[in-house]
């Protein structure tokens, strides 16, 4: 079911996309969508959810000091996957980066971040975490709107380099 719905947001938005249209692709029968999900936005999250776990991952995809300029490869790949399907994260991403993928997507990076900083005995990891949070949610919800103009080598640097100073910075 999620990849019939991300190839049927290839072709339109969410809000024109229909359950019936979706079961028909996957294959499957309309109960069966409604034994998982309660509808679309709800699939559309779970199918999202991947980017969700990759931007955790590529956020923490370095070891040792990191170069505070250059943002790891996997971060930079991140934001470049990220164009395919461009329109799909904007309707489940809000500016600012509230919306229903943003709240799973802050709810996750800072439940990695804190139990990173912890490990290591960090000073404040609460708040840092959470400054992290919400600063890579916001920053990647505003590029994919369009707010920030920057490709995505650039925004990764940019938002890499913001995660670097919040993490130093304590």
């Amino acid at each position: 079911m999620r990849a019939a719905l991300l190839a049927e947001c290839a072709e339109r938005p969410l809000a024109e996309a229909a359950v019936a249209t979706v079961v028909r692709r996957a294959g499957v029968g309309r109960a069966t969508f409604y034994v998982h999900y309660d509808g679309l936005e709800a699939l559309a999250v779970d199918a999202c959810a991947d980017v969700v776990r990759e931007a955790v991952d590529a956020l923490h995809a370095w070891r040792g000091r990191p170069d505070p300029v250059h943002a790891p490869p996997a971060l930079r790949e991140f934001f470049a996957g990220l164009v395919p399907h461009g329109a799909l994260y904007r309707e489940l991403l809000a500016p600012g980066g509230g919306g229903p993928l943003g709240r799973v997507l802050h709810r996750d990076l800072r439940a990695r971040s804190l139990a990173e900083r912890e490990l290591v005995g960090a000073a404040d990891a609460p708040l840092v975490a959470s400054a992290v949070a919400a600063t890579f949610a916001g920053v990647l919800a505003d590029w994919l709107h369009g707010l920030l103009d920057a490709g995505p080598d650039d925004v990764a640097d940019q938002v890499w380099q913001l995660l670097v100073a919040l993490h130093m910075s304590r």
